[in-house]
C-alpha cells in the first residue's frame, strides 16, 4: 500500500514539473511580441482595422502597453506562438490585438473591439 502511494506521489510531482516547465517556456519568449519595428499586417487584420476604425498607431499602442490575455493566447494552427494583447487605446476603444512573432517582424493576425460589434465582411 505504501509503495502505491509513493509511486502516485512521484507521478504527481513529475506531472507538476512538466507543466511548470511548459508554462515557463511559453511565458519566457523575451517579449518578442512587443517589438513593433516591423509590423506585418495580414489581409484579415487590415480588413478588421478598416471595419472597426482601428489605426496602426492604436495597434502599436496596445502591443506596447496592453496586457497579454494568456487564455486567448497559445499555438496557432501553423504551430506559431500567438499572443492576444488587450488594452484601451487613446481613442477609448477596448481592443484585443492578436499577434505572432516571426523572424522578419511581428505579424498582426487580427484586431477586435471588445466593447462594440462592428459590421464587417472580412474573409
Amino acid at each position: 500500500m505504501k509503495k502505491n502511494i509513493f509511486i502516485f506521489l512521484i507521478l504527481i510531482i513529475f506531472i507538476i514539473i512538466i507543466l511548470w516547465f511548459k508554462n515557463k517556456n511559453y511565458n519566457s519568449s523575451n517579449d518578442s511580441f512587443r517589438n513593433t519595428t516591423h509590423l506585418i499586417l495580414t489581409k484579415h487584420a487590415r480588413c478588421r482595422m478598416d471595419c472597426r476604425h482601428i489605426t496602426e498607431n492604436e495597434i502599436k499602442e496596445i502591443i506596447h502597453d496592453g496586457n497579454v490575455n494568456y487564455s486567448k493566447s497559445g499555438r496557432s494552427n501553423k504551430g506559431d506562438d500567438t499572443y492576444a494583447i488587450e488594452g484601451n487605446s487613446d481613442e477609448h476603444q477596448h481592443l484585443r490585438i492578436v499577434v505572432a512573432p516571426e523572424s522578419d517582424g511581428l505579424v498582426v493576425i487580427t484586431c477586435i473591439d471588445l466593447d462594440k460589434e462592428w459590421p464587417c465582411n472580412c474573409y
